[in-house]
């Protein structure tokens, strides 16, 4: 079934022309968040995205979120902040944190070459931290290139430090972080027994959530969205994890509050690496990092072509983060968000240019 959604090539900088013009509120006012939400529909039809949750998380609690268009088009489901979604590259933030959680307890050090725990790894040489950070080389510096694929040995690293499998390590992280509506992997109710040491009713939770799960949509030129055919198949440390953006808003407390991580750690995390000529690069352990307008920004992304994308963007001053999950690849496909630049994205634009002032 092909359904015709509202025009996804009319210009994607309306809403970012309003942002110019000068809506300038402060972050606490309701108007603010109202305003944000309605830019943030229109650059949701504008991108062909069937359906989108969206959540602002502040300092302490939960600020904002709503649900915008449809979790399933063909029976007329609103997607919701409870919507689960594939987060593809977002899974690599949970990752970081369960690595940086294991050096915080002496379990492994960043310095660690991967091939110490997964000898058959592409690049056995290179160190945690440096898959971490997306980037290579050696005493002549370093060079920045993203390829999440890199981060599959991680998943030796994180079984040495917890004794038990990365999957069943996630799994553990989410129990900890009440984060129910979450799924380690969309294989994982099709494991045999004993399914990585699940219980028949955490196995059975997670077949509900799958089954929640938003239908994945393929939206061609003309913005007419069809039910694609992509899914993730499997759990590792770079994609696969399955989540809302409510689950994903507890993750994001966690961090700021300082239970999962200490702060020492989340600002060693969020400072990017210096390249061969001295230059700040892209990428801090787990998340992008970047300055806009004099601020630090800290974000990340994923995608899935033809089936979802996802985004998170904190402003760690002001103690905000946004989190985006869709049902298409629009938040993402159009835009090189994989060369570090947030502002190539309207929707980081809209973001940063409401609520940094």
């Amino acid at each position: 079934m092909i359904v015709a959604t509202k025009p996804m090539r009319r210009t994607i900088l309306t809403t970012t022309v309003a942002v110019s013009l000068g809506v300038i509120l402060h972050a606490a006012d309701d108007l603010v968040l109202t305003r944000f939400g309605e830019y943030l529909d229109s650059l949701r039809t504008q991108a062909g995205i069937p359906g989108l949750a969206a959540t602002i998380v502040g300092p302490a609690e939960v600020q904002w979120e709503r649900g915008f268009g449809q979790q399933n088009i063909e029976r007329a489901i609103r997607a919701e902040p409870h919507t689960p979604f594939h987060l593809d590259g977002l899974t690599q933030l949970v990752t970081a944190s369960m690595i940086l959680r294991c050096v915080e307890e002496g379990r492994l050090s960043l310095d660690d070459r991967i091939g110490a725990y997964a000898p058959g790894a592409s690049d056995p040489n290179a160190t945690l931290r440096q898959l971490l950070t997306h980037t290579s080389g050696g005493a002549d510096g370093l060079v920045f290139s993203y390829r999440p694929e890199r981060l599959a040995s991680l998943a030796s690293a994180v079984s040495a430090c917890s004794g038990d499998s990365y999957r069943s390590s996630l799994a553990s992280l989410l129990d900890q972080l009440a984060m129910t509506d979450s799924v380690p992997g969309p294989d994982v109710v099709q494991l045999l027994p004993p399914a990585n040491g699940f219980p028949p009713s955490t196995i059975e939770r997670y077949r509900n959530v799958l089954g929640r799960l938003a239908t994945p949509y393929a939206v061609d030129l003309q913005g007419r969205a069809s039910p694609s055919r992509y899914v993730a198949t499997t759990l590792t440390p770079a994609s696969g994890l399955i989540s809302t953006a409510r689950d994903m808003a507890k993750f994001d407390l966690e961090l700021k509050k300082g239970r999962w991580l200490h702060a020492e750690t989340i600002a060693d995390a969020w400072t990017a690496p210096a390249g061969r000529l001295g230059q700040r690069l892209p990428h801090g352990m787990g998340w992008f990092v970047q300055s806009y307008a004099g601020e630090p920004v800290v974000w990340q992304f994923g995608v899935g072509d033809n089936g979802s994308s996802s985004m998170t963007i904190t402003l760690p001053r002001r103690g905000l983060t946004l989190i985006l999950l869709a049902n298409s690849d629009g938040l993402a496909k159009p835009f090189n968000l994989a060369a570090g630049d947030l502002t190539v994205s309207p929707f980081g634009r809209l973001f940063l240019g409401i609520f940094v002032r």
